[in-house]
């Protein structure tokens, strides 16, 4: 894989690199599966955004006052 040789070099942290590769096994995964990466990577997110943030409701059990 050459994806992002020198870009690698930035990485800032151990944590950020671990991103870095987390982002490139995703990008490689959606290449091998003939999936366009942009896609869905944009699609995944926004589910994220749509499912998880507080004011788009909460499991049963999880909401504000029930504990």
């Amino acid at each position: 894989m050459v994806f992002g040789r020198k870009n690698n070099l930035f990485g800032g942290s151990d944590g950020g690199g671990e991103r870095w590769a987390i982002l490139c096994l995703l990008i490689e995964t959606c290449k091998l599966n003939d999936v366009e990466p942009y896609a869905y990577l944009r699609d995944m997110l926004q589910r994220m955004v749509d499912g998880l943030l507080p004011w788009k409701g909460s499991p049963a059990g999880l909401a504000a006052g029930t504990a």
